[in-house]
């Protein structure tokens, strides 16, 4: 072994059990959190632990996620305080109308995350609750809803300034090495595959799902990358069109998979031995210069669908060298489209409004003073959790942190610090309350990270840092009381008003594939290149994987998801190679095979491939779609089987 491969696998360096890049991380985050707070003292701003709140939500391990963070929690800033000055001034005199107008706007905010992903998505949340934080707590004097405003902004702005000084000096990693890695890992996997589809072995179907869940995972990370320096743009490209690429190359094997296997084992197992050749002979991959040799009975379209295997790993070679060096932008850049599923945002989108009416209702039925705190504090809890794959596990898991946070706080303020008024001492009161809280946030584990990421926020959120620091029991339980109410009645609404169910969310997904598989060529919508449609429908397969686990009704949703993927990007793929024969000679023939992709026939499929064969001649162009075609009928053929199969054990 290598002394690189062997430093590669050698476990890192820990301390309390805890890697130094976790130490490095949580240090970071309590530097940043003190000078924001140093500097709002300074400013005298009029609520200085927003600036530390804002450094606690954007902890993010590295500089180009927690830069990119920034930016869009600065813009939702914005779009928020202008959304409450129309609110305010316009229904500051019907306070019924206003909770009805800021309940519709939670719900549209919900709603537009619902279509977006990674920071997009958090900022259509804030742009909600920031209504919540500005409009609502102000609710019962409205004209300082724009003081308000500005002090919130400012402190925003602090905190952010703050995190990103302290990531420059203090040299935050950069995520494009370790992007780089995972997709490697996931290309080796991928490669693994293959060779098992080659060799004629056995493949689960929840694995191939849960391989594309993970490539696909990678796309809000991938965006951060163009943040990260000079280079970060042609990084991004690079992995993106790398994450496209593996999608490609996963339904090329898929499609390699539907055809009749190669007889002769020692055929297979040399075919099967190309993938091996990655890490020895990098140059031969990326060039595709192996030759493929099948027997003499091998039907042309196995060899056909094996260089076309081969060229798309050779492009994912290419992308990820293009990642690795950032030397110019990769010469084929591909988008990699989001799935958006409206009806599933639509019913998120109301149903939170729905949450926000009922705890607005039991606020006022209540008649508790100040109750706009625990309103404001629901609408946070609604926003963030709206960004996880299950919010209501997402409320479950801040109803039983927020007692920790608030013990852990009263703690520091009451035992730690115990009156002291220097910031020297309040800087290092907070240092192993934030520095702990940031470890169990790096952790693999989700309820643990979950925990952590509660605690740095709920702390900064009831510690209230001030200049001077108050030591008011009363308020604290006050705001104690109130935080773990708002998490209580938002976990009461949401248990009368679930969420959807994974189940029906399936349901919506697999309809909506069908559906778009019966129309697509129809509707001729040519947004995106061939591989960027089938990255689209990537992410749909592994939407419906996420939604749920591994039992038997998951995986017929799971299969079934799969055959619509098998199907639209063969079709696509044919259809593109359909299109280059528009002004050739066999361009009557090409219609013809354009038909029979429409009505989804293999036979008929077959057949026009038959004849487009006898016809193509010296035409490489109409032979290649030719023997795309025979690929597409085989994989029809395969997908109508496996349904009739599912059906059969559904009845």
């Amino acid at each position: 072994m290598s002394a690189t491969s062997a430093s590669a696998t050698r476990p890192p360096f820990t301390i309390a059990g805890f890697p130094v890049r976790s130490w490095a991380f949580a240090i970071r985050i309590w530097i940043a959190a003190v000078i924001a707070l140093l500097v709002s003292f300074w400013l005298q701003l009029e609520v200085p632990s927003s600036a530390m709140l804002t450094v606690m939500i954007l902890a993010e391990p590295t500089r180009g996620q927690a830069l990119e963070k920034a930016g869009y929690r600065l813009i939702a800033t914005v779009i928020g305080v202008v959304v409450s000055i129309a609110i305010v001034s316009s229904l500051s005199q019907a306070r019924d109308l206003l909770l009805v107008a800021f309940a519709a706007w939670v719900g549209v905010c919900i709603y537009a995350c619902g279509l977006l992903d990674g920071y997009r998505a958090y900022a259509a949340v804030l742009s909600g609750y920031t209504v919540a934080l500005i409009a609502i707590q102000q609710i019962d004097n409205p004209l300082h809803v724009f003081e308000a405003a500005m002090s919130r902004g400012a402190a925003i702005a602090v905190g952010a300034l703050s995190i990103t000084l302290v990531n420059d000096m203090l040299v935050a990693p950069d995520r494009h090495p370790q992007l780089a890695a995972q997709l490697a890992t996931l290309h080796r996997r991928l490669q693994r595959y293959a060779q098992a589809v080659i060799r004629s072995e056995a493949t689960d179907a929840v694995m191939v799902a849960s391989l594309m869940r993970e490539i696909v995972a990678l796309r809000p990370d991938i965006s951060s990358l163009a943040t990260e320096s000079s280079s970060g743009p042609v990084r991004s490209a690079a992995a993106r069109s790398a994450m496209v690429a593996l999608v490609a190359e996963l339904h090329a094997v898929r499609a390699l998979a539907a055809l009749p296997a190669i007889s002769d084992p020692a055929s297979r197992e040399q075919l099967a031995s190309i993938f091996d050749r990655g890490a020895e002979e990098p140059h031969r991959v990326r060039t595709c210069e192996d030759r493929i040799d099948l027997p003499d009975d091998a039907p042309t379209s196995n060899a056909w669908a094996l260089h076309e295997l081969r060229r798309r790993d050779a492009e994912v070679c290419l992308h990820l060298s293009a990642l690795t060096s950032a030397s110019r932008r990769p010469s084929r850049s591909w988008q990699a489209p989001l799935y958006r599923s409206q009806r599933i945002a639509l019913e998120n989108g109301v149903r939170a409004a729905a949450h926000i009416a009922l705890t607005s209702l039991f606020l006022v039925l209540a008649g508790w003073p100040n109750a706009s705190i625990a309103l404001s504090l629901v609408a946070t809890i609604i926003g963030l959790g709206a960004t996880t794959p299950a919010p209501r596990t997402f409320t479950t898991l801040d109803f039983f942190g927020t007692p920790i946070a608030i013990a852990l706080t009263g703690i520091l303020e009451f035992f730690v610090l115990n009156g002291v008024s220097d910031f020297p001492l309040l800087a290092i009161g907070l240092a192993p309350f934030l520095v702990g809280s940031a470890l169990l946030t790096s952790l693999p584990n989700p309820v643990l990270s979950g925990l952590g990421k509660v605690n740095l926020i709920f702390i900064s959120v009831v510690l209230a840092a001030s200049n001077p620091q108050t030591y008011d029991p009363q308020a604290f339980l006050f705001t104690a009381l109130f935080l773990w109410l708002a998490t209580g009645l938002l976990l009461a609404a949401q248990y009368l008003i679930p969420p959807v169910s994974d189940t029906q969310r399936k349901r919506w997904l697999l309809a909506s594939a069908r559906d778009e598989l019966h129309t697509m060529l129809r509707r001729g919508d040519r947004r995106y290149a061939p591989e960027e449609a089938t990255f689209r429908d990537a992410v749909r397969v592994a939407q419906i994987a996420a939604a749920g686990s591994t039992e038997a009704e998951h995986r017929i949703s799971v299969e079934q998801a799969l055959a619509y993927f098998d199907q639209a990007g063969a079709i696509r793929f044919c259809a593109a190679r359909l299109t280059c024969l528009t002004d050739r000679p066999v361009s009557g023939l090409a219609a013809q095979a354009r038909a029979a992709l429409i009505a989804r026939d293999p036979q008929l499929i077959r057949v026009a491939a038959d004849t487009l064969r006898a016809r193509a001649q010296a035409d490489s162009a109409a032979f290649a779609a030719s023997a795309a075609l025979i690929v597409a009928s085989a994989v029809v053929r395969q997908a109508r089987a496996g349904t009739a199969h599912m059906h059969g054990c559904e009845s």
